[in-house]
């Protein structure tokens, strides 16, 4: 689905002002480009704070992204006469939310994006490893890790559990001490890269909760994940 804006206001002298050694000059942004007013929230119309939302263009893929503040609210400049893709992060994951035609034109022109999502409130973490039977991370893991420490550390008044989960290979008793165990490391982590305690609890499921088949590795295989359930956003 694509989405068509109608510019609220045009610009026809535009510039910003900054020091240039000591100068001080104004310098004029080129008037092919276009402003838009990021406003983000839930579906309920909660403001979303930190998320970040990028415009990439479709002719040269580059990318300019911006972080909403307290009000749900970013302005991200791009260039004008392109397409462009909507996303929002969602931790490590980019989400496509629309797509939109910016015109050309002799002038700049500012628009406003009124974005509306809620994003799903368990996921399964990507790229995160264990030794086997064992509760401590890989190396591997940590890229992922990174990626969820910076978006709570941007969602300051974010809640998550961390829930670890297990096949049937074993005494049920055992894959429960296990997940839990690697849920807290996985705490650990985010704590020791500077995440708030108050941010992520860890629990373990064992066996519990399968999404797929134990009687297939397949389906073990998919069943031994760890997730993020978001309690608070």
């Amino acid at each position: 689905m694509k989405l068509h804006l109608l510019p609220t206001s045009f610009l026809l002298l535009v510039c910003l002002l900054f020091s240039s050694g000591s100068s001080g000059q104004e310098v004029k942004h080129s008037e092919n480009e276009s402003v838009f007013n990021v406003v983000a929230t839930s579906k309920s119309g909660k403001p979303r704070e930190g998320e970040v939302i990028t415009l990439t263009s479709q002719k040269t893929k580059k990318s300019y992204p911006g972080t909403t503040n307290a009000e749900g609210k970013c302005t991200i400049i791009i260039p004008s006469s392109d397409k462009y893709d909507i996303f929002y992060k969602h931790f490590s994951q980019q989400v496509k939310y629309h797509d939109v035609d910016v015109p050309g034109g002799e002038h700049r022109m500012t628009y406003t994006l009124s974005m509306k999502y809620d994003p799903p409130r368990t996921f399964t973490l990507k790229n995160v490893f264990f030794d086997t039977g064992k509760a401590t991370l890989k190396k591997e893991s940590f890229p992922a890790l990174d990626e969820l420490v910076d978006a709570l550390k941007t969602k300051p008044a974010m809640v998550i559990e961390i829930a670890g989960h297990t096949d049937n290979v074993g005494s049920a008793e055992a894959n429960q001490l296990l997940s839990a165990g690697r849920a807290v490391s996985v705490r650990d982590f985010l704590l020791s890269k500077g995440v708030k305690p108050t941010q992520v609890k860890a629990k373990g499921y064992g066996e519990t909760q399968p999404v797929a088949d134990n009687a297939t590795e397949e389906g073990r295989q998919q069943n031994r994940r760890t997730e993020v359930r978001i309690i608070n956003d």
